[in-house]
């Protein structure tokens, strides 16, 4: 089975580069255009069925890019910030920078935050869930954080080694058949390339 992975399209909160995490934000008009722009490659590669987090940004980007029928559920939530949710990133940075990139490499937690291991195993048990019902290409519409965990749990790419995921962009796994997990995409852009993402 395919992994699908899709991150939402430019939130409002991204285009200032604030921290969501699991803020209920909306997407941008740009991320509405990014999303609109990716639905053709959706649409050729195929997909058996769809998952997705529930909130705004995503859920619009799932109907975007053409998912069909997706489940949404809150365990594909981005990973809780407490204290952190609503903060321009530059100002957590100036504060702590080594708070902020252990936060990235998933080793610090945010006051009021959700730790990285449980947020994994949360993501991860949706997949787990989703393998028992093997089909060729399962599109999972999520958050940067989500695909970052995946990559980690399945590929031993520790979060700390995996740039941020682009805004709607496209990463592959190919998964299963007695084969390890292999990554075959990521970060895939019909237009562009993104080097400087947004958490």
């Amino acid at each position: 089975m395919r992994l699908l992975l899709v991150r939402h399209g430019q939130s409002e909160w991204n285009a200032s580069r604030r921290l969501q995490g699991q803020a209920d934000i909306g997407l941008s008009e740009r991320g509405r255009s990014q999303a609109d722009a990716l639905r053709s490659v959706i649409t050729g590669i195929g997909h058996c069925r769809a998952v997705s987090s529930d909130l705004r940004r995503v859920s619009e980007t799932a109907q975007r890019i053409g998912a069909e029928k997706p489940r949404f559920t809150e365990d594909l939530r981005e990973i809780d910030v407490g204290d952190w949710t609503g903060r321009p990133i530059d100002d957590i940075r100036a504060e702590d920078e080594a708070a902020y990139l252990g936060w990235r490499a998933g080793t610090f937690v945010p006051p009021g935050g959700e730790d990285w291991a449980p947020f994994a195993d949360r993501v991860c048990a949706v997949i787990e869930d989703e393998l028992r019902n093997s089909c060729q290409n399962l599109l999972v519409v999520c958050h940067g954080g989500v695909i970052r965990a995946i990559l980690q749990r399945y590929l031993g790419l520790a979060p700390a080694c995996v740039i941020p995921v682009a805004p709607a962009s496209l990463s592959a796994l190919r998964m299963g058949n007695g084969k390890l997990p292999r990554l075959e995409l990521f970060n895939y852009l019909p237009d562009s390339l993104e080097f400087g993402a947004p958490d």
